[in-house]
This record gives C-alpha cells, sequence and structure tokens, in this order.
C-alpha cells in the first residue's frame, strides 16, 4: 500500500491522505465521527477506484486517524475546513461525495460551500444536525449544566470508547445545520440506510430524504443492517450507488 502523504492546511492542520489518480469524477470518501481512513468502506471503495481507474480520495479529519490534533478540541466546523482544504487542493474538476455518518452532514455542507463542484452523492447513515438533534436534544439537565460548568460530557458508545463531548461542539454545530433551511441537490443522490441501526434512526433518514430538494433522489431502506454497514451486500450496495451517480452501465 502507497505511503500517507500529508496536506498542511491554512488553519495549521496536518491532514492524512491518500490519493488515486484516475478518471473523473474523483470519488472522494468523507468518513464518521472517530473513524479514520482506514475503514472498511473507505478501502473498498479505493481499491474498487484503482480497479476501474477512477480517481479517488480519503483522508482524516484533524483530531482523527493520522491526522494532526486531539478529536476533544474539534468540531463540525474544523472537520468542515479540513474536507474544503483537502477538496481543493487534491482534486480538481467534479465530485461524487460518499458520506459515511457525520460525514454525511460534511457532504451536505460540502455542497452548501461548493455547489459547482459536486457531481453526485452517495450517503451511508448520514447524521445530519445530530449534534443538536441527537446529542442536544436528549441531554438530561445534568448534562447540559456540566457543559457549561465542565466544558464536555462522556457518551457511551455501541462502537468504541465514550465520545467526548465539548461545549464548543454543540455550539459551533448550531452554525452549521442543514435541515433548518433550504437544501438543494441538484444532482444524483442515494441515501443509504440499515433498520437495525443503533445510531442513525430510520426516521433521521426519511427527515433528510423529505427535506433535501433535488429530481434525482432515492432512499435505500437495508432490513438488519447496523450503522457500520460494511459486511459484503452492504459494500455492494455502497459501490453500486457510486457507479448510479456516475451513470455507469
Amino acid at each position: 500500500m502507497a505511503a500517507t502523504e500529508f496536506l498542511e492546511t491554512a488553519q495549521g492542520r496536518r491532514l492524512a491522505y491518500h490519493k488515486s489518480e484516475g478518471a473523473g469524477p474523483t470519488v472522494v470518501f468523507l468518513g464518521g465521527l472517530k473513524s479514520d481512513m482506514e475503514g472498511t468502506k473507505a478501502i473498498y471503495l479505493e481499491a474498487w477506484a484503482r480497479q476501474r481507474g477512477q480517481a479517488f480520495l480519503r483522508f482524516d479529519y484533524s483530531g482523527h486517524g493520522e491526522s494532526s490534533g486531539a478529536f476533544a478540541d474539534g468540531c463540525i466546523g474544523d472537520w468542515h475546513e479540513d474536507t474544503i482544504a483537502a477538496v481543493s487542493a487534491l482534486t480538481e474538476g467534479p465530485l461524487v461525495v460518499v458520506g459515511s455518518s457525520m460525514g454525511g452532514w460534511q457532504a451536505l455542507l460540502l455542497v452548501r460551500e461548493m455547489p459547482e463542484r459536486v457531481a453526485g452523492m452517495v450517503t451511508i447513515a448520514a447524521a445530519p444536525d445530530f449534534t443538536e438533534d441527537g446529542y442536544w436534544a436528549s441531554f438530561t439537565d445534568a448534562q447540559k449544566a456540566a457543559l457549561d460548568t465542565v466544558g464536555h460530557v462522556e457518551l457511551p458508545s455501541d462502537y468504541m470508547e465514550p465520545y467526548v463531548i465539548t461545549r464548543r461542539m454543540i455550539e459551533d454545530g448550531r452554525q452549521r445545520l442543514v435541515l433548518r433551511s433550504p437544501l438543494h441537490l441538484p444532482f444524483p443522490v442515494r441515501f443509504l440506510q440499515g433498520t437495525a441501526d443503533t445510531a442513525v434512526s430510520t426516521e433521521t433518514a426519511v427527515r433528510l430524504l423529505e427535506h433535501a430538494q433535488g429530481t434525482d433522489m432515492r432512499l435505500t431502506l437495508v432490513k438488519d443492517a447496523d450503522h457500520r454497514f460494511s459486511d459484503g451486500p452492504c459494500l455492494g450496495m455502497i459501490e453500486q450507488a457510486v457507479l448510479d451517480v456516475i451513470g455507469a452501465e
């Protein structure tokens, strides 16, 4: 496997990435919260893209994987800046963006920032606005008070060590919400969602589908698939969805 490369951003962050040259559009994988570019879905798509001769980019947000910084210091806006920096410096021409979980929110923020670049989108258990509708909405009064006094709370995870959720993440997330204003997706979009997902509900997937505006959007619900969405059949569905938005036979 090729060695990891690094990008220095204008914000002083050092982002780890892997880029494969090839034909456009460039497929860009945006990972989830506390995930990294070595995950099953990212590696699978990279291998698929190499076999096709398709341009591909995966990278780690700051505070994730091999990139600089600590996770607890980051927020949605920081990772949005990282996404813009990586896309701007490392890709040219049209993009097909594949966003997993929090990466789905990042994909939608990317469209809002650079609508002229995005030619298609695939999301896997997209989690737009989760800091507000998931975390803040479910916090107890004690947890909300802890954000003010301690500056953070810890939340259990089904998949790894507890998440440290900071006041900065909550407050910054409120500035990045995408489900409270028009969301234009004027290109092919495929939303994928497992019905056994305990991190992102099917209701969230349906809300995103109903809120977004576009002429070519589809939501696929996969019975009994969980949040990882990374077994063989699920990986095949992701591949097919990417091919679908690219317009391949």
